[in-house]
């Protein structure tokens, strides 16, 4: 079966496309495997950037813990004046500039880190500026220190403090969620990505593996196929032409050598026709003839004895006998190397003569009378003398059927009555020979023999007209 073409005339070549198809495919492992490796690298992005936001609302949270802890360390020691209160707030001093600093540097933006700067200073004025002034007002006993404008002031700096630090986590959250949102889109993609490479790769690898069981794998059984048929002896058998170059090209040159090897044995059974029709002719016309022309030389001096000469009489007797003997010989072997019957009349004729020797009863039905090509004639029939000859010796026949029929093929039919059983493991050598004969005509032959049936034998060879 020959793998269509994609475009009418032109023949694919199997390296080239290969060369291509494993390109392409190199080219999708490559984009699958860049596009995972880009999801990989924008996943770590966005680990570290998730990582350096936590850390970023982590310090903030503990810089709003700090504000918490010095807004009510001094609120409880101005309500109360008793310096257990001021216990959070000076551990809150204490912490200040480490936090400070930490909180400034956990920034994810330079932006952010301006607004983490602004928040550390709010948060040391908040303390030097306010909160450190009012304990030493409260421990002198100022009566200012728990007026309405003095708390007033502290609420307002908190206010501004706690508002900065809102919006420094909201952008932070915003950015933590905008990344991982941006990372999980990421990822889908490139999972989306990796999934079209790799069922466009497995299209690929399926449809390659596909063309290469049409292009080469079939053409290649066939062609085995074929050499099995020709080593057998079928010179008729071809490759069909196929659209891969190179199965093409080995196709070919297959197809040709079988024609070759096919028209050198037509050549040579033709080359053995002509010497058999040459050497019948010659011992018709030479040896037969001279042996004729001496038995009647034979009895012309048995005649002129005389009866008295007994010895010499019987002795004549005897040559003419032998000689008789000689000519009917030479004559039946003329006829089994080329029948001259069928060198005058035809295959018809030399096959009706051949049946009416035939030990066994033979009839013969034929639905034409002309002449065809003589090669052809002589093959067909000594298909038809080895054919009657196996039903005769092996077949233990009773009964032979032979039919000719011919219109733009001589069909051939011999069928007998015998044991049957005939098969390729028990053909013998003339079978062997019928199938040679036919093949090298471009004709078909086929046996239908089973065990106690019988045996039919149908051959058929194209005529030219």
């Amino acid at each position: 079966m020959s793998v269509r073409p994609w475009y009418r005339g032109w023949r694919l070549r199997l390296t080239g496309l290969t060369i291509a198809a494993s390109g392409l495919l190199a080219l999708l492992i490559g984009a699958m495997f860049a596009v995972l490796l880009w999801a990989i690298e924008d996943a770590n992005d966005a680990t570290s950037a998730r990582r350096v936001s936590r850390a970023a609302l982590v310090e903030a949270v503990g810089m709003e813990q700090l504000l918490l802890d010095i807004e009510t360390g001094q609120r409880g020691f101005v309500i109360t004046e008793r310096e257990e209160y001021l216990q959070p707030w000076r551990s809150a001093q204490q912490k200040l500039p480490t936090s400070a600093r930490r909180f400034t540097e956990a920034a994810a933006s330079p932006q952010q880190r301006r607004v983490a700067g602004q928040i550390t200073q709010g948060m040391e004025s908040l303390l030097n500026d306010y909160s450190i002034p009012l304990v030493n007002e409260v421990r002198r006993g100022d009566p200012e220190a728990s007026s309405l404008a003095t708390v007033a002031e502290g609420k307002r700096r908190v206010d501004a403090l706690r508002a900065q630090f809102d919006r420094y986590t909201a952008v932070e959250r915003a950015r933590l969620a905008g990344r991982e949102e941006a990372a999980r889109d990421n990822g889908q993609c490139a999972v989306i990505a990796a999934g079209v490479g790799l069922a466009a790769s497995m299209a690929l690898v399926a449809a390659f593996t596909v063309f290469q069981h049409r292009a080469v794998v079939r053409p290649v059984r066939q062609a085995a196929d074929a050499a099995k048929r020709l080593a057998g002896g079928d010179l008729t058998v071809r490759i069909p032409p196929s659209s891969t170059a190179e199965v093409g090209a080995l196709g070919a040159s297959f197809n040709t050598m079988a024609a070759s090897l096919q028209d050198s044995r037509r050549r040579t059974m033709e080359s053995v026709e002509a010497v058999q029709r040459r050497t019948a002719r010659d011992l018709h016309d030479g040896a037969q003839q001279r042996l004729v022309s001496l038995m009647i030389g034979l009895r012309l001096a048995r005649e002129l004895l005389t009866d008295t000469e007994t010895s010499a009489a019987e002795l004549l007797d005897q040559s003419i006998a032998d000689a008789q003997t000689a000519i009917d010989e030479l004559r039946e072997l003329a006829r089994g190397i080329y029948p001259l019957v069928l060198t005058l009349k035809g295959l018809a004729a030399a096959v009706r003569d051949l049946a009416a020797r035939c030990p066994v009863p033979a009839v013969v039905e034929s639905t034409y009378d002309r002449r065809i090509a003589s090669a052809v004639e002589t093959n067909a029939y000594f298909v038809v003398a080895e054919a009657v000859t196996n039903a005769v010796k092996h077949a233990q026949a009773s009964r032979i059927d032979i039919s000719l029929d011919l219109t733009d093929v001589l069909r051939i039919l011999v069928v007998d009555d015998g044991v049957g059983g005939v098969g390729e493991a028990t053909a013998g050598s003339g079978l062997t020979g019928l199938a040679d004969r036919v093949a090298a005509f471009d004709g078909t032959l086929a046996i239908d023999s089973p065990p106690g049936g019988g045996t039919s034998i149908l051959v058929r060879i194209p005529v030219p007209a």
